[in-house]
């Protein structure tokens, strides 16, 4: 039988480095990954605020428009505080009574109607 060959132990140092080379390039991958999932987390979230800030001053644009003329001010006031100019007096608007609905027929006058008795 015949004896196998010593391996060098700078072969060894090579594996080893090479495994550790590997092993730190796996880690600065997983850690670029990591930081593009945040990003594109933060992007998400900043495009969503945009978009509510955008609703927002389309609506503090309306209300500027509105405030700019005499009569915006004026419903803008009288809504807000409950005034009224003098002489104008309040209105009151009494919904309808509800009628009860008819008692249901019973099977008999049912049945007497689809025959038109």
């Amino acid at each position: 039988m015949p004896r196998r060959k010593a391996v060098p132990i700078k072969e060894y140092a090579i594996a080893a480095g090479l495994l550790f080379f590997i092993a730190w390039f796996i880690f600065l991958i997983i850690g670029i990954a990591r930081k593009e999932e945040i990003a594109r987390h933060a992007v998400k979230d900043t495009q969503a605020q945009l978009t509510a800030l955008d609703e927002r001053r389309v609506t503090l644009q309306q209300n500027l428009t509105d405030l700019s003329t005499d009569r915006g001010q004026e419903a803008v006031l009288r809504q807000t505080y409950g005034v009224a100019k003098p002489g104008e007096e309040v209105i009151i608007v009494v919904p309808p009574k509800a009628t009860p609905a008819p008692p249901p027929l019973p099977w008999w006058k049912k049945a007497l109607n689809w025959f038109e008795f």
